[in-house]
Protein backbone atom coordinates (compact mmCIF):
# COMPACT_ATOMS: atom_id res chain seq x y z
CA UNK A 1 0.00 0.00 0.00
CA UNK A 2 0.85 3.70 -0.98
CA UNK A 3 -0.55 6.11 0.91
CA UNK A 4 0.40 9.73 0.94
CA UNK A 5 0.31 11.89 3.94
CA UNK A 6 -0.65 15.97 3.99
CA UNK A 7 -0.98 18.47 6.42
CA UNK A 8 -0.95 21.80 7.56
CA UNK A 9 -2.57 22.88 3.82
CA UNK A 10 -4.15 26.52 5.89
CA UNK A 11 -6.22 27.59 2.92
CA UNK A 12 -3.34 27.60 0.26
CA UNK A 13 -5.54 26.34 -2.33
CA UNK A 14 -2.47 26.64 -4.80
CA UNK A 15 -0.08 24.56 -2.77
CA UNK A 16 -2.77 22.26 -2.03
CA UNK A 17 -4.01 21.49 -5.85
CA UNK A 18 -0.31 21.06 -7.33
CA UNK A 19 0.25 18.58 -4.21
CA UNK A 20 -3.16 16.73 -5.11
CA UNK A 21 -1.99 17.07 -9.27
CA UNK A 22 1.69 14.88 -7.57
CA UNK A 23 0.13 12.43 -5.67
CA UNK A 24 -2.18 11.59 -8.94
CA UNK A 25 0.78 10.98 -10.68
CA UNK A 26 1.86 8.82 -7.78
CA UNK A 27 -1.21 6.32 -7.86
CA UNK A 28 -1.45 6.01 -4.57
CA UNK A 29 -3.92 3.87 -2.50
CA UNK A 30 -5.34 6.50 -0.13
CA UNK A 31 -4.44 10.17 1.01
CA UNK A 32 -4.92 11.21 4.65
CA UNK A 33 -4.98 14.64 6.25
CA UNK A 34 -3.32 15.76 9.57
CA UNK A 35 -5.46 18.70 10.14
CA UNK A 36 -4.73 22.49 9.74
CA UNK A 37 -6.79 22.55 6.74
CA UNK A 38 -7.65 25.90 7.22
CA UNK A 39 -5.80 29.37 8.85
CA UNK A 40 -3.88 32.03 7.58
CA UNK A 41 -4.28 31.12 4.00
CA UNK A 42 -7.04 33.02 1.57
CA UNK A 43 -9.55 29.88 0.76
CA UNK A 44 -10.04 27.98 3.10
CA UNK A 45 -13.66 26.90 2.12
CA UNK A 46 -12.19 25.58 -1.19
CA UNK A 47 -9.74 23.30 0.82
CA UNK A 48 -12.47 22.08 2.70
CA UNK A 49 -14.55 20.94 -0.13
CA UNK A 50 -11.75 19.49 -2.08
CA UNK A 51 -10.80 16.97 1.24
CA UNK A 52 -14.84 16.59 0.67
CA UNK A 53 -14.79 15.41 -2.49
CA UNK A 54 -11.89 13.78 -2.46
CA UNK A 55 -13.23 11.91 0.55
CA UNK A 56 -9.82 12.31 2.39
CA UNK A 57 -9.62 11.12 5.42
CA UNK A 58 -9.11 13.75 7.49
CA UNK A 59 -8.11 14.41 11.66
CA UNK A 60 -8.54 17.84 13.48
CA UNK A 61 -5.68 20.50 13.55
CA UNK A 62 -5.85 23.09 16.40
CA UNK A 63 -7.19 25.99 14.19
CA UNK A 64 -10.15 23.90 13.38
CA UNK A 65 -10.30 23.10 17.35
CA UNK A 66 -10.55 26.96 17.52
CA UNK A 67 -13.20 27.10 15.28
CA UNK A 68 -15.48 24.70 16.83
CA UNK A 69 -14.52 25.96 20.36
CA UNK A 70 -13.46 29.53 20.52
CA UNK A 71 -11.93 29.17 24.39
CA UNK A 72 -9.33 28.00 22.58
CA UNK A 73 -8.71 31.31 20.52
CA UNK A 74 -6.54 32.25 23.47
CA UNK A 75 -4.23 29.43 22.41
CA UNK A 76 -2.86 31.41 19.64
CA UNK A 77 -1.08 34.95 19.37
CA UNK A 78 -3.00 37.83 18.45
CA UNK A 79 -2.39 37.73 14.59
CA UNK A 80 -3.41 33.99 14.46
CA UNK A 81 -6.76 34.81 16.44
CA UNK A 82 -7.41 37.78 14.11
CA UNK A 83 -6.78 35.38 10.78
CA UNK A 84 -9.15 32.64 12.64
CA UNK A 85 -11.97 35.43 12.97
CA UNK A 86 -11.67 35.98 9.64
CA UNK A 87 -11.60 32.34 8.33
CA UNK A 88 -14.62 31.67 10.33
CA UNK A 89 -16.33 34.58 7.92
CA UNK A 90 -15.22 32.67 4.68
CA UNK A 91 -16.16 28.76 5.87
CA UNK A 92 -19.80 27.80 4.87
CA UNK A 93 -21.74 26.19 7.15
CA UNK A 94 -21.27 22.63 5.71
CA UNK A 95 -17.14 23.16 5.77
CA UNK A 96 -18.17 24.43 9.42
CA UNK A 97 -19.94 21.47 9.54
CA UNK A 98 -17.46 18.89 8.43
CA UNK A 99 -15.18 20.43 10.79
CA UNK A 100 -17.41 20.28 13.96
CA UNK A 101 -16.88 16.22 12.81
CA UNK A 102 -13.18 15.41 12.62
CA UNK A 103 -12.01 13.21 15.49
CA UNK A 104 -8.87 14.44 17.08
CA UNK A 105 -6.80 11.20 15.22
CA UNK A 106 -6.95 8.34 13.16
CA UNK A 107 -5.69 4.40 13.11
CA UNK A 108 -5.51 2.67 9.33
CA UNK A 109 -2.95 0.74 7.82
CA UNK A 110 -1.36 -0.10 11.16
CA UNK A 111 -0.44 3.37 11.79
CA UNK A 112 -1.84 6.92 14.28
CA UNK A 113 -2.21 9.98 12.61
CA UNK A 114 -2.41 12.79 14.34
CA UNK A 115 -2.01 16.60 14.38
CA UNK A 116 0.48 17.29 17.60
CA UNK A 117 1.61 14.65 19.59
CA UNK A 118 0.09 10.93 20.01
CA UNK A 119 -2.17 9.94 21.52
CA UNK A 120 -4.24 12.54 20.57
CA UNK A 121 -3.36 16.12 21.13
CA UNK A 122 -4.33 19.01 18.60
CA UNK A 123 -2.26 21.19 20.67
CA UNK A 124 0.92 19.48 21.59
CA UNK A 125 3.92 20.54 19.23
CA UNK A 126 6.63 17.78 18.93
CA UNK A 127 9.25 20.30 19.81
CA UNK A 128 7.73 20.78 23.11
CA UNK A 129 8.20 17.24 24.34
CA UNK A 130 10.87 15.98 26.44
CA UNK A 131 12.94 12.89 25.11
CA UNK A 132 11.62 11.11 28.56
CA UNK A 133 8.16 11.78 27.18
CA UNK A 134 8.69 10.81 23.74
CA UNK A 135 10.21 7.58 24.93
CA UNK A 136 7.06 6.84 26.91
CA UNK A 137 4.63 8.00 24.30
CA UNK A 138 6.45 5.44 22.01
CA UNK A 139 6.61 2.70 23.95
CA UNK A 140 2.69 3.18 24.73
CA UNK A 141 2.07 3.48 21.31
CA UNK A 142 0.01 0.37 19.76
CA UNK A 143 1.02 1.20 16.36
CA UNK A 144 4.04 1.25 14.65
CA UNK A 145 4.11 4.37 12.86
CA UNK A 146 2.82 7.42 14.21
CA UNK A 147 2.38 10.52 11.80
CA UNK A 148 1.83 13.83 12.80
CA UNK A 149 2.04 17.55 11.65
CA UNK A 150 1.44 20.95 13.54
CA UNK A 151 5.65 21.76 13.42
CA UNK A 152 5.35 22.83 9.71
CA UNK A 153 9.21 20.53 8.79
CA UNK A 154 10.52 17.48 8.40
CA UNK A 155 10.81 15.23 11.30
CA UNK A 156 11.36 11.72 12.58
CA UNK A 157 11.97 10.21 16.09
CA UNK A 158 12.26 6.33 16.63
CA UNK A 159 12.75 4.14 19.44
CA UNK A 160 14.35 0.31 19.96
CA UNK A 161 16.73 -0.80 21.58
CA UNK A 162 19.51 1.16 20.75
CA UNK A 163 17.50 3.94 22.34
CA UNK A 164 15.80 7.33 21.31
CA UNK A 165 17.15 9.01 17.55
CA UNK A 166 15.84 12.23 16.05
CA UNK A 167 16.61 13.44 13.05
CA UNK A 168 15.33 15.54 9.97
CA UNK A 169 13.65 13.65 6.92
CA UNK A 170 15.57 14.36 3.54
CA UNK A 171 14.20 14.73 0.26
CA UNK A 172 13.26 11.53 -1.61
CA UNK A 173 13.10 7.89 -0.21
CA UNK A 174 13.85 7.61 3.58
CA UNK A 175 14.04 3.64 4.86
CA UNK A 176 12.76 2.66 8.04
CA UNK A 177 13.61 0.18 10.67
CA UNK A 178 11.09 -2.64 11.18
CA UNK A 179 12.34 -3.07 14.47
CA UNK A 180 11.20 0.69 15.95
CA UNK A 181 8.96 2.85 16.82
CA UNK A 182 8.27 6.50 14.63
CA UNK A 183 6.86 9.41 15.25
CA UNK A 184 7.28 11.10 11.81
CA UNK A 185 6.11 15.21 11.02
CA UNK A 186 4.98 15.22 7.58
CA UNK A 187 6.09 18.78 7.42
CA UNK A 188 3.85 21.68 5.64
CA UNK A 189 1.80 21.45 2.06
CA UNK A 190 0.56 25.46 2.45
CA UNK A 191 2.90 27.16 4.63
CA UNK A 192 6.40 25.05 5.42
CA UNK A 193 8.65 26.80 7.92
CA UNK A 194 11.82 24.58 7.23
CA UNK A 195 14.28 27.04 5.37
CA UNK A 196 12.42 25.60 1.75
CA UNK A 197 9.40 27.31 0.55
CA UNK A 198 8.13 24.52 -1.48
CA UNK A 199 5.27 22.79 -0.25
CA UNK A 200 5.82 19.27 1.10
CA UNK A 201 4.10 15.90 1.60
CA UNK A 202 4.53 12.42 2.26
CA UNK A 203 4.40 8.79 0.45
CA UNK A 204 4.42 6.04 2.64
CA UNK A 205 5.27 2.49 0.78
CA UNK A 206 4.05 -0.32 3.39
CA UNK A 207 5.61 -2.87 1.58
CA UNK A 208 9.17 -1.88 2.02
CA UNK A 209 8.54 0.67 4.63
CA UNK A 210 9.70 3.97 3.37
CA UNK A 211 8.71 7.06 3.47
CA UNK A 212 8.98 9.46 0.10
CA UNK A 213 9.77 13.13 0.92
CA UNK A 214 8.24 15.22 -2.20
CA UNK A 215 8.83 18.53 -2.18
CA UNK A 216 6.48 20.57 -4.86
CA UNK A 217 6.63 24.19 -6.29
CA UNK A 218 3.62 25.89 -6.41
CA UNK A 219 2.92 29.55 -7.19
CA UNK A 220 3.71 31.91 -4.23
CA UNK A 221 2.46 35.15 -5.44
CA UNK A 222 -0.77 34.30 -6.40
CA UNK A 223 -1.52 33.06 -3.09
CA UNK A 224 0.02 36.37 -1.48
CA UNK A 225 -2.28 38.38 -4.29
CA UNK A 226 -5.21 36.88 -2.68
CA UNK A 227 -4.57 36.69 0.87
CA UNK A 228 -3.82 40.81 0.35
CA UNK A 229 -7.29 40.87 -1.70
CA UNK A 230 -9.12 39.05 1.64
CA UNK A 231 -7.31 41.51 3.97
CA UNK A 232 -5.78 39.11 5.77
CA UNK A 233 -2.91 40.18 8.24
CA UNK A 234 0.54 40.55 5.94
CA UNK A 235 2.63 38.61 7.80
CA UNK A 236 0.95 35.33 6.57
CA UNK A 237 1.84 36.47 2.57
CA UNK A 238 5.51 37.26 4.37
CA UNK A 239 6.02 33.78 5.60
CA UNK A 240 5.20 31.89 2.18
CA UNK A 241 8.38 33.37 0.77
Amino acid sequence: MKIAIISDIHGNMEAFERVSADIERCSVDDVISLGDHIGYGPEPDRVIKRIRQQNITAVQGNHELAIIKPTYLDWFNRVARKSLNMTLNLLSPQSIDFIANLKTHRTAYGCRFVHGFPPDSSLTYLFQVSDEKKIIALENLTEQRCFIGHTHTLDIVSYGRQGLESDQLKEGLNKLDAGRKYIVSAGSVGQPRDGNNKSKYLIWDSSDDTINVKYVDYDIAAVVEKIKAAGLPQEHAKRLW
